[in-house]
């Protein structure tokens, strides 16, 4: 839960990746025709600029989210971003200037910019931020004094209460009285400057903290009211506050689709994913965000991480194949300590250096972004499973796709609603040929996939 990340050294924050949402209706894809967003966490926004222009453009993917550019406590630690002392462009990734090149740069490449925005709570302790502001818990100069925080000053204790979950301290963090007429102003302040370099869209962390009319209060006060928004909010059985409630002001994370899936690659059998989504209880489709891990899950192992190797791969594979929410690939760095912030303090010089693991760069899953774009809207078709752990599933006319997460190799006859002809197995860059009855019969090795769509007639 959203409260019970563990902490080490000085208060480290939570927060949770994930999906966001535009306004008004909720919709389970960013506005456009691209919905896959690349989450490079704790990338420096130069790093940023240059990887929408050489990587994510090119490979379709329709968003970038950004890890908190706000001021924040001094710190190595990932989780000092999430502490901010002021609402200045000034934290360790970059400041205003770097911010709107990086801004302007993917648009250039056709990439939209989500925002990670903590707007729940300032930071704990006292010192001076990576911008040189001076602070103290309660009192962050020229922006907000003690009487802007709730005045419950102790730590969550209880999430089957909902006046201590939004009204106490997640992990020891000032809270702000988010139901406050001049914080609710300071908040949409921020949000609008953001907008005002060009901004597209905002990931809400630590969401299910606040009041779900206090954002939609929040909300209304923005330059664009209707821009891109996502929530977080943590799934937890019986306690007070639950996802649902937050849908009216955008996307909602879905959490349970990444915990769920790791329990059904590790533990269970793919063919029970047949329904997948709302038909497991799950948000409707038109307001989740998913994911297979964030930067939250992948450190405290609810979820599969880049450690578990072909098993995550499969996993993304299947999520960008599959018609349900908009996915998040989360985009880290190699970790033993969970507190350990980013190789050369967000530098990212090239993929798979210096610890940086650009998952959303794996050929495998990056190839499955244009397999999403190509077959946008188009229902599951042609489903089979071997009961165990064989599945394929076709998305309409447009694409197909088999996985086999079995311990040995696989060889059988598929059938498709694709037109006859070649076309590029985009998970191994090899030709397929779909007869006229829409069939073709391929070997897949274990643990390995084939996708084909119509955006890729040939190799």
């Amino acid at each position: 839960m959203a409260s019970s990340r563990t902490v080490s050294g000085a208060v480290a924050l939570a927060a949770a990746a994930a999906f966001l949402a535009p306004a008004g209706a909720a919709h389970a894809s960013p506005p456009g025709t691209k919905d896959v967003t690349a989450v490079l966490f704790e990338w420096n926004f130069a790093s940023v600029a240059k990887e929408c222009t050489t990587r994510l453009g090119p490979a379709g993917y329709g968003y970038v989210q950004v890890s908190p550019p706000a001021e924040h406590i001094q710190g190595s630690q990932w989780w000092t971003s999430y502490q901010p002392v002021s609402y200045r462009i000034a934290g360790r990734l970059g400041d205003r200037t770097a911010f709107k090149n990086m801004v302007d740069t993917c648009h250039a490449a056709g990439v939209k910019v989500v925002v990670d925005t903590v707007i729940n709570h300032m930071a704990a302790g006292n010192g001076t931020g990576t911008g040189g502001t001076a602070y103290t818990k309660y009192n962050y100069p020229g922006l907000y004094s003690s009487y802007d925080f709730d005045d419950c000053t102790a730590q969550i204790s209880n999430y089957q209460d909902r006046w201590n979950v939004q009204r106490c301290e997640l992990v020891g963090l000032a809270d702000l009285d988010t139901g406050e007429n001049y914080v609710r102003g300071a908040i949409a302040g921020y949000m609008n400057d953001l907008l005002s370099l060009g901004v597209d869209g905002f990931r809400i962390d630590a969401a299910k903290h606040m009041d779900a009319a206090d954002l939609a209060n929040i909300k209304s006060r923005l330059t664009n009211p209707s821009v891109y928004w996502k929530q977080e909010v943590i799934h937890g059985a019986g306690e007070a506050v639950q996802p649902a409630e937050y849908t009216g002001n955008g996307d909602v994370q879905e959490f349970r689709y990444a915990y769920d899936l790791k329990r059904v690659f590790n533990n269970e059998n793919l063919a029970y994913l047949k329904n997948y989504g709302e038909g497991w209880g799950y948000l409707k489709s038109s307001g989740a965000g998913v994911f297979v891990d964030n930067h939250d899950t992948e450190r405290n192992g609810s979820t599969l991480s880049y450690k578990d190797n072909a098993t995550y791969t499969l996993a993304n594979v299947f999520m960008l194949a599959w018609p349900y929410g908009a996915p998040d690939i989360n985009s880290g760095y190699e970790f033993t300590d969970h507190d350990a912030g980013p190789p050369n303090g967000g530098r990212v010089d090239a993929c798979w250096q210096s610890g940086w693991k650009c998952q959303h760069a794996w050929p495998e899953i990056q190839r499955m972004v244009a397999f999403r774009n190509a077959t946008r809207g188009e229902a599951v078709t042609n489903w089979w499973d071997n009961g165990g752990d064989a599945i394929a599933f076709g998305r309409g006319s447009k694409g197909f796709v088999a996985i086999n997460h079995e311990s040995g190799s696989l060889t059988r006859t598929y059938q498709t609603s694709l037109p006859a002809g070649t076309y590029c197995n985009v998970q191994s860059n090899t030709p397929v040929t779909v007869n006229s009855s829409g069939q073709f019969t391929a070997t897949l090795g274990a643990h390995t996939a084939l996708a084909i769509h119509a955006g890729k007639p040939s190799c």
